[in-house]
């Protein structure tokens, strides 16, 4: 449908003003944050035409707390949506100033990758790929309000008037759903600092019957690092031979900067104590739910009151600029506070503050009100997905708005959805806790979430992922199929290993013996070999003169495989059995007040969430095993 010509509001001309209907689109998305990137690139390269709605086209992909992405848990959601086909490993590939891997000397089911970014490059880098994205257009305007007739979505309504139809929508607003900043005992409206909230949003949202609340974030004051003393910090340089997030990731920049560690002192603290008083956390003034992981510095004094100190990292936020991200610090105190707490920390004595500190709160809504598709279950076509659906951080919001928009095109293209299951990816269990058992605190994901934790790991998301990228219509052909070549180096270095056996002899048990491991008595293969803790595949050429080694790559997943293939086996065997838990479909309209067997309190849980499968019922906080098998008898009868 062609834009209509706007009639411009003239008295002299006689004209009436008119609502400007513009084009149709496939699929809308509503903000330009990570979900929102995610959600619109995922909808135009499975091939719907597709709008990318902003308030503001140059903070596209803007990194509005920390310049970081990855960490414990949050590198493997990055790594997942690289395997699905996203952009957030390439983005944090290409434009990070440090790379490092947590957890190295633990097991590989806790190894998480890190990178420390250019957030200015990082903003750009998003931008050009959205405007060189085929199929996606990018407006500036302010979303007001969802239309939607007989509970199903036609599009969104602007600031202006003006209203933009489509057959499916996702919402990804961020913080700005009704957000009030805070210094001190000072408030003012905004999404984030500099910018507009959307107020008039979060009416529409609330009009239409979804359950909203409170939630509070908040971020750190940014220093002048001309003004701080490095002299006596400790340096944390990035890994010599840093990870990729993405399999596509050739080269990384160089050089790696250098963050460094100070920590806060009871001096520090004793400031803070003294201003209790003038935080608007600790007065009341607000009122929504702060991040238990990631607490203000208020909130470490208080509730860590035998600690002396605490750990602040001095992070670069680019190349080309002086401003430093002191990490471990948020805080919405005063900022005559703020200078004077920071003060008393080693090395920033004479810290300059560039910008200050302040807490954000802003709406969200229940996301029990999800289908775990990310579709709402109030309105048809429309999905929800980042920190209005109750999570924070970046990784979490771009998981959930890759998701949103897979489904909304598949939808548009009547084609079956997309469900990741826990057992398939840590996004599968984000999406699964928030949609079954909802969040009373800002979510944020954890390796300790998954009871799959040695299946989904950092360093086989592509072999879990790949092939459903592909299917979906995101990952392209060429990728695809470096992918499949992995995947049979992987089987052909596997194999090799089982069949290459070694015979006792005093160079092999020598051999054996300085790497701390018994001799052998009689043949054995490299296979087996492997599963001894104290030999590694790199210790393999000891053993057999002129052994070809694999690439790292190939080779770390042989080892992995072989080493744990007992405990893999056992969680790949109970993640079978609750598959066909969660396989099993219960119908949409199950009278659960007829099945006796049932409590009050589950019955109303399960009315309230109107699970799909048996699995999503179990994952239900309250459920019992008792009520999951009252629910397969009534399926079955009904069958």
């Amino acid at each position: 449908m062609k834009a209509n010509s706007p009639i411009s509001a003239n008295p002299e001309n006689g004209l009436e003003n008119k609502i400007m209907r513009l084009e149709k689109y496939e699929v809308i998305i509503v903000g330009g944050g990570h979900a929102g990137i995610e959600a619109a690139l995922a909808s135009a390269r499975i091939g719907c035409r597709t709008l990318l709605l902003s308030m503001n086209l140059d903070t596209l992909g803007q990194m509005s707390c920390n310049p970081a992405v990855g960490g414990v848990a949050k590198g493997h959601l990055v790594k997942e949506i690289d395997a699905l086909g996203g952009e957030m490993g390439k983005a944090a590939d290409r434009c990070g100033v440090q790379f490092r891997r947590l957890n190295s000397g633990k097991g590989p089911a806790v190894r998480s990758s890190r990178a420390q970014c250019d957030r200015f490059l990082y903003q750009a880098y998003m931008k050009r790929v959205l405007e060189n994205q085929f199929g996606l257009e990018l407006r500036q305007g302010v979303a007001t309000g969802i239309l939607n007739s007989g509970g199903k979505v036609e599009g969104v309504r602007l600031m202006t008037g003006d209203e933009i139809f489509s057959d499916a929508v996702v919402l990804a607003p961020g913080t700005f759903l009704n957000g009030l900043l805070h210094i001190g005992m000072d408030s003012f409206s905004g999404g984030r600092m500099g910018d507009p909230p959307s107020v008039e949003l979060a009416e529409s949202i609330r009009e239409m019957g979804f359950v909203t609340g409170r939630f509070k974030t908040g971020t750190c004051a940014r220093l002048d690092a001309r003004s701080i003393d490095f002299t006596g910090l400790k340096a944390q340089h990035g890994d010599e031979k840093p990870v990729p997030f993405s399999s596509d990731t050739e080269k990384f920049p160089e050089p790696q900067l250098p963050c460094y560690i100070t920590y806060t002192n009871t001096k520090t603290h004793e400031v803070i104590r003294k201003n209790l008083d003038r935080s608007p956390l600790y007065s009341g003034k607000i009122t929504g739910r702060s991040v238990r992981y990631c607490p203000s510095i208020e909130d470490k004094i208080v509730k860590f009151a035998d600690r002396d100190h605490h750990h602040i990292f001095l992070e670069p936020e680019g190349r080309d600029t002086t401003e430093i991200y002191p990490n471990g610090i948020s805080t919405s105190l005063p900022v005559d506070v703020q200078y004077e707490f920071i003060h008393t920390v080693e090395g920033l004595e004479n810290a300059r503050i560039m910008r200050p500190g302040y807490g954000i709160e802003h709406d969200y809504c229940d996301p029990t009100q999800l289908y775990p598709t990310l579709e709402t279950r109030l309105v048809e076509s429309l999905y929800f997905a980042g920190q209005i659906n109750g999570t924070t951080g970046y990784e979490e919001a771009a998981g959930q708005g890759l998701v949103a928009g897979i489904n909304a095109a598949l939808r548009v293209k009547s084609r079956e959805p997309f469900v990741l299951g826990r057992d398939r990816a840590y996004i599968g269990v984000m999406i699964d806790d928030l949609v079954t058992k909802g969040t009373d605190e800002p979510y944020r994901m954890f390796t300790s979430r998954s009871e799959y934790r040695l299946i989904l790991r950092e360093d086989n998301a592509d072999l879990r992922l790949s092939q459903m990228g592909y299917d979906a219509g995101l990952l392209p052909q060429d990728r695809y199929e470096r992918f499949g070549g992995k995947r049979d180096a992987i089987e052909k270095e596997l194999k090799r290993l089982a069949e290459t056996r070694i015979t006792p002899s005093e160079d092999v048990n020598d051999a054996l013996v300085a790497l701390g491991t018994s001799p052998i008595h009689s043949g054995i293969s490299l296979e087996e070999l492997l599963r001894r803790p104290q030999i590694g595949y790199d210790d393999i050429p000891r053993l057999v003169p002129g052994w070809e080694k694999a690439p790292p790559d190939i080779s770390e997943q042989a080892e992995i495989q072989i080493r744990y293939s007992g405990f893999l086996g056992r969680q790949e065997e109970e993640a079978r059995k609750n598959r066909e838990l969660e396989d099993f479909p219960l119908p949409e309209n199950l009278d659960y007040d007829s099945i006796a067997a049932l409590s009050t309190e589950i019955r109303n849980k399960l009315k309230r969430i109107r699970p799909r499968t048996l699995g999503q019922a179990n994952s239900i906080p309250g459920v019992t095993p008792a009520a999951i098998s009252a629910l397969l008898i009534r399926c079955k009868r009904r069958k």
